[in-house]
């Protein structure tokens, strides 16, 4: 596995050693000995999640605040996503950044992101099989998240705003502004 900084302090990209012969291929998609050794990082993943879109849905900019903030490990099973993380965390140098890459189930990247910053996602393909481990179990009264089409991020989602669809949570999502503080 190689492992890739972002600008982003905290944010890697994961890239998994594939090997592919005439049966197919394999990939060992997360290690913990590795990812600690390579990022620092000591991370306990303790939910599994999984979801699946069609062309145009966009979930997103969701976190978690407080005792519930949670760090994620993302990546495509099947079809194409451009992934987004934006930091969210004020005393950080790059809070109010966002990053995003091309996740899907050619490259086989993964992201990880930090506690402190907002994350989303958008289908590019017809269909996307989207799973990510997190480090903290989900707790309702502790989502937050950013609009996304936050006019001070300026996040290139790379479709039409015609083609977007969300969720009616996600549509009344606040700006980073009004967000105010976050503290993980």
């Amino acid at each position: 596995m190689e492992i890739e900084n972002t600008y982003l302090e905290g944010c890697f990209v994961l890239k998994p050693r594939v090997f592919k012969d005439e049966r197919g291929s394999f990939f060992e998609s997360f290690n913990q000995k590795t990812f600690q050794e390579l990022t620092g990082l000591q991370t306990n993943f303790v939910q599994d999640n999984q979801s699946i879109s069609s062309r145009g849905v966009l979930r997103g900019l969701h976190m978690q605040v407080g005792e519930y903030a949670q760090a994620k490990l993302v990546r495509v099973i099947e079809g194409e996503v451009l992934d987004v993380a934006v930091d969210v965390r004020k005393e950080s140098k790059t809070y109010g950044n966002y990053f995003s890459i091309v996740l899907n189930d050619q490259n086989n990247y993964q992201l990880f992101v930090p506690r402190g910053f907002a994350h989303g996602f958008v289908t590019l393909s017809e269909r996307a099989v989207f799973a990510y481990k997190c480090d903290n179990y989900y707790h309702k009264a502790s989502e937050s998240g950013i609009i996304y089409n936050d006019p001070d991020l300026d996040i290139d989602w790379k479709l039409d705003a015609s083609e977007v669809l969300l969720s009616e949570k996600d549509m009344e999502l606040l700006s980073l502004k009004d967000l105010g503080v976050f503290t993980p």
